[in-house]
């Protein structure tokens, strides 16, 4: 860990100029520029609160589109985070045939490079608060370690899968897929407060129930949402008892993840 904050505080420069790259290349030929980093959550807000009308998801006293958007932001950040993360090393094979330095500045700038579009989301969220007149208290400062997480775990994703995908470019095309699936397993839609309701009030799913709700919270996508809403929204502390199964999974597989990437990468030159 030590050396990769050593690489990262070493190639600063370089790493600022592939971020840059990464933000200018995207948006270059968009007509409306980097506007549409709001249009996708901003779409799915609508989308989910139509289908919302018809299926009577319970959001408590928060409204329904603002409890949704706050879902959004830190799911739309993790799954393009973890997609662009995968792409990286891939998109950049010419300057890896070039020069020698750390190949895992790759998936960490892209990662990175993804706080400006979430960035431009807090705006949109701090309108919805201000029409639908909530007032963030001091619990709000738990967010930057919400997003500290969420980078974590995309990382976990986005180093392994860059180095397969050197190999096998199937990955880069598939795990986008694969994170919108995960979407329904995670509180985007419906709040986790339903998923907890029914598993360990009502244990719905018998003996069964609170081992289904761990293996739920195994998703560090349902902590990270829950808590995100609630340091925001609802004026209160993490649920750090959703938070522990992922960050422990995290834990676990970002070093693995990394081990794995360090392990791969000598051949990168000679496959891409």
């Amino acid at each position: 860990m030590i050396a990769v904050v050593k690489n990262l505080v070493e190639y600063r420069e370089l790493m600022g100029v592939l971020a840059w790259k990464n933000v200018t290349l995207r948006y270059k030929q968009a007509y409306l520029g980097i506007a549409w980093a709001v249009v996708k959550p901003l779409v799915l807000m609508l989308i989910f609160t139509l289908v919302k009308s018809f299926v009577g998801i319970d959001s408590g006293n928060i409204p329904y589109p603002l409890l949704t958007f706050a879902a959004l932001m830190p799911w739309i950040f993790f799954q393009e985070s973890a997609s662009e993360g995968v792409s990286s090393v891939v998109g950049n094979a010419n300057l890896i045939k070039k020069i020698y330095f750390p190949r895992e500045i790759f998936p960490i700038t892209a990662v990175v490079t993804k706080l400006v579009e979430l960035g431009i989301n807090f705006f949109i969220l701090a309108g919805l608060m201000i029409w639908f007149q909530y007032i963030p208290s001091i619990y709000i400062l738990w967010v930057p370690f919400i997003i500290l997480y969420t980078i974590l775990a995309a990382l976990s994703i986005a180093f392994v899968g860059a180095a397969i995908n050197v190999y096998y470019r199937d990955v880069g095309a598939a795990l986008p897929v694969l994170l919108s699936l995960l979407m329904y397993a995670s509180p985007v839609i419906y709040p986790l407060q339903l998923v907890k309701s029914k598993l360990l009030e009502q244990q719905a799913a018998g003996e069964w129930s609170n081992l289904l709700y761990t293996l739920y919270t195994l998703n560090p996508l349902a902590g990270i949402i829950d808590a995100f809403q609630s340091v925001v929204l609802r004026n209160e502390p993490p649920d750090l008892a959703a938070m522990v199964p992922g960050f422990i999974l995290v834990a676990i597989l970002l070093p693995l993840s990394y081990a794995f990437f360090k392990r791969a990468e000598s051949y990168f030159a000679d496959v891409i």
